[in-house]
């Protein structure tokens, strides 16, 4: 088995593992109750946000857990917009977010906010001019991802931040692919929230935070109601080993960006040694990341047919009708090329075997 889909997951990281097996031995009673084992679960939860808001410039109370990015987007957009509505209805994104963020400004579209939708530059970047551009009188909000996920094309958030701040709008983030990747500094980059998913980096699946400015005293709707947890913005009983893994993983994960630039590198020249046609349809990506298209019919093949090689495809099959990538076509590839589009994310030298695949069925 060839595991090149580090993007949709990662397994949880050996260390994370052995720290949350003590903490469902230890921290298995609820952080909310006053007794000695529910003060240790609760000890366990204020260390977490304590780690994760120092290491983005924020405050614990900011932190909000949720179970994955999926329902930081949504507590992030929706309560955002919700709570604001009455400062305007307008809402800027982009046409190459991920589906979760778009389908939640569709479902606003519904009940009566207006959305534009970006288009990206050929390299799958919004640029800083074109959020400008598009702000109206009547905008409130602004949700810009920090890296593609299938890309991993990385947007300008910084300056995106800056033309927020002079028009006072709202800033968030999809930083499900960044986090742990890039460095992250909420008060440089003018976030008024921001999403995460621990799975995404050597964490367990169903456990993310929503980064949300000034928690204790913003305008944010709930999306889930609750017993007052977590200042009365996400309700729910705390998953305190899930917290720790989270916790854990943040701070045991690397992400060392010259040895996979290496190994990016040494890909790509042993494709073109072997003779291998290629074409990027990221030239720079986050360096873990190459979405590329194999020219030769054959190597795509090799790719889509496998089930022992596990990557992305650019295309889905479905009642016989090919369905290419909307983060394709919106870079201006035809279904053809997107067909034959491949996202590989790695973080060891696995790219290798895959050269010794293609070159031997080739």
């Amino acid at each position: 088995m060839l595991y090149l889909d580090y993007l949709a997951s990662t397994p949880v990281l050996p260390n994370v593992l052995v720290e949350m097996d003590q903490a469902f031995k230890s921290c298995y009673a609820n952080p909310s109750s006053t007794h000695s084992l529910g003060l240790t679960a609760n000890e366990a939860v204020q260390a977490a946000k304590e780690y994760i808001a120092d290491k983005i410039g924020a405050y614990p109370s900011e932190i909000i857990f949720t179970s994955g990015a999926t329902e930081a987007n949504n507590l992030s957009i929706k309560g955002l917009a919700f709570a604001n509505q009455s400062k305007g209805r307008h809402i800027i994104t982009s046409a190459i977010e991920h589906k979760c963020v778009l389908n939640i400004c569709q479902f606003l579209e519904t009940k009566g906010f207006t959305v534009t939708y970006l288009q990206p530059t050929n390299q799958g970047i919004i640029t800083a001019e074109a959020v400008k551009n598009a702000i109206t009188n009547d905008t409130i909000l602004v949700s810009i991802m920090h890296v593609n996920n299938e890309l991993g094309s990385i947007s300008p958030v910084q300056e995106i931040g800056e033309v927020c701040y002079e028009h006072d709008i709202l800033f968030h983030s999809d930083a499900a692919q960044s986090f742990c990747k890039l460095d992250i500094d909420v008060i440089d980059m003018n976030l008024a929230a921001m999403s995460v998913s621990a799975h995404k980096f050597g964490g367990p699946k169903g456990i993310g935070f929503a980064y949300i400015r000034d928690a204790r005293t913003c305008e944010i709707e709930p999306v889930i109601h609750g017993a007052g947890q977590q200042l009365d913005i996400r309700g729910g009983t705390l998953p305190s080993p899930l917290i720790t893994g989270l916790h854990k993983a943040t701070e045991y994960f690397k992400f060392n960006h010259d040895e996979l630039l290496t190994i990016r590198k040494d890909f790509l020249a042993l494709l073109e040694s072997k003779g291998i046609q290629f074409k990027l349809n990221c030239e720079n990506s986050l360096v873990n990341v190459i979405n590329i298209q194999f020219l030769d019919e054959r190597v795509s093949n090799i790719l889509s047919d496998s089930l022992d090689i596990c990557v992305s495809k650019g295309s889905a099959c479905s009642s016989r009708e090919i369905k290419p990538s909307y983060v394709l076509t919106a870079i201006g590839l035809s279904i053809e090329e997107a067909r034959r589009s491949f996202r590989l994310s790695f973080y060891d030298e696995s790219l290798k075997i895959l050269v010794r695949i293609i070159s031997n069925d080739c």
